[in-house]
């Protein structure tokens, strides 16, 4: 619990922290990165949060306007994330912006090529270039993620949007 939970309890204005919370955990799962073969660098963290991040936004895109509050305070949460890890390995504060720029970008394209995948049933070209940057994975990695994101997405899928926004992700 942050220290402004403790101050002040939970507050309105703090609805995704949970859900936020989440989506790094299940990212930070050993899975991606030992059956998956996503590199446990900052890269691949990074690679590893986005996707999951993406598969939670697609499944609150379904709720119309009524996901679009939480998908914003999501990405939101995202930028403040990744602004704190960025200046904890020494980004200095003349560079940040361009950094969270960067990433928002990348977040968007994993967006796009995550919805498109998932709507066609090929996500493979979708994880070659946004979770191995390009790089061939094998295909057991490659089966292992696929797999793994179709998984996430169905389970979200089934799961009352309440429950999500109370933080639950598989």
């Amino acid at each position: 619990m942050g220290l402004l939970e403790r101050l002040f309890g939970r507050s309105e204005a703090e609805p995704t922290l949970d859900l936020y919370n989440a989506v790094v955990a299940r990212a930070r799962a050993p899975h991606w990165y030992v059956e998956g073969g996503l590199p446990d660098t900052v890269d691949g963290r990074f690679d590893a949060v986005a996707a999951v991040l993406a598969v939670v936004m697609l499944r609150l895109e379904q709720e119309g306007a009524s996901g679009a509050e939480p998908s914003a305070r999501l990405a939101e949460r995202f930028v403040d994330d990744m602004d704190g890890q960025l200046r904890q390995i020494g980004i200095g504060d003349m560079t940040v912006g361009k950094h969270i720029g960067r990433m928002m970008s990348m977040l968007g394209g994993r967006l796009g090529a995550f919805r498109e995948g998932l709507a066609g049933g090929d996500l493979d070209g979708a994880i070659t270039r946004n979770l191995f940057r390009g790089q061939a994975p094998t295909p057991q990695a490659l089966a292992h993620v696929r797999g793994a994101l179709i998984a996430l997405r169905d389970d979200l899928r089934a799961a009352p949007v309440e429950q999500i926004l109370e933080g639950w992700v598989p």
